[in-house]
């Protein structure tokens, strides 16, 4: 038997499928969240938010987030996963097409975890 699964990114701003989408962590008044925005909406909330950001101070940085640094943007990994470097090392080997940096596609995970 075949089976076929099919993930679909979905901006949760505006309900948009896409293949860029990311997810976004922030956090207000100790409560964090997360957010999946293709990149115009990510900053078009960078900027909604970029006046307060100027005037505010930094308390900390949790490790890995950071809008230039690309983590916090994917899901992360159980600790005992696959590591994307190594997803992508395997994927080159097997003419997968992928990105130095960023969000590995779901495509490419899955026949990543497929073939191990």
């Amino acid at each position: 038997m075949a089976q076929k699964i099919v993930t679909i990114y979905t901006d949760d701003l505006t309900g948009t499928e896409s293949d860029e989408v990311h997810t976004h962590t922030f956090s207000l008044d100790g409560v964090s969240y997360e957010i999946d925005l293709v990149s115009d909406n990510y900053d078009k909330l960078f900027e909604a938010l970029a006046p307060f950001i100027e005037k505010g101070r930094k308390t900390g940085r949790v490790s890995g987030a950071g809008r230039g640094s690309g983590a916090g943007r994917a899901r992360k990994e159980p600790a005992d996963g696959p590591r994307p470097e190594e997803i992508r090392a395997w994927a080159r080997a097997n003419n997968y097409d992928v990105n130095d940096r960023g969000r590995v596609p779901s495509s490419v995970r899955e026949a990543y975890l497929q073939a191990h």
